[in-house]
């Protein structure tokens, strides 16, 4: 996985701790333990956490990319997100699938 800056380029001078936590120990350190579980499967593991908790933002969108970049194709998010939805909830099923839908038809 790329280094990620986004929270020093978001949030470093209004929250440095946060900054650095975000893209050291989130990004760096846990997304970086592949041995234990691959970028692959921390994508949907992310993405379906997100999707429960009704995160259904930038957030989503830039995880539903990386699932995409680590891999998981549109139809196994497409299954992802079906089986989500009865744990988690048809209406956020329903605004996961919009998003996932733009980001599985993008021309890259």
């Amino acid at each position: 996985m790329a280094k990620v800056t986004a929270g020093r380029d978001e949030l470093g001078t209004f929250a440095p701790k946060f900054a650095e936590l975000n893209d050291d120990v989130l990004f760096g350190q846990v997304w970086s333990r592949e041995a234990q579980l691959s970028a692959r499967d921390r994508s949907i593991v992310t993405v379906t956490a997100l999707m429960a908790s009704g995160i259904l933002d930038s957030s989503l969108k830039f995880h539903l990319h990386n699932a995409k970049n680590h891999g998981v194709t549109g139809e196994e998010m497409a299954e992802i997100l079906t089986h989500a939805a009865f744990y988690a909830g048809w209406p956020k099923a329903w605004a996961a699938f919009r998003m996932a839908k733009e980001v599985w038809e993008e021309v890259e």
